[in-house]
């Protein structure tokens, strides 16, 4: 049989492993929780006062569990 002179790519034996290269803001956005899942409680306690509250104003009637609130997610670093 005739030699057709191909010649093959050379292969290494050990592939050459890159570090993954992580963004910053990325590592911080998987360890702040998402808003919607921290302070049920005082959002739900918030919310009943509010919608069921009697008062012509209820931001001012509800205003100490809307501050309890609002505490809470500063606690995790959101601004409400």
């Amino acid at each position: 049989m005739a030699w057709l002179g191909i010649s093959l790519p050379f292969v290494s034996p050990k592939p050459e492993v890159k570090p993954a290269v992580t963004n910053s803001s990325d590592s911080v956005a998987t360890s702040k929780p998402k808003p919607c899942c921290v302070c049920k409680n005082e959002k739900s306690i918030r919310d009943e006062c509010m919608l069921f509250s009697k008062s012509a104003d209820p931001a001012a009637d509800c205003k100490t569990t809307i501050d309890q609130y609002r505490t809470c997610m500063a606690g995790f670093g959101f601004q409400v």
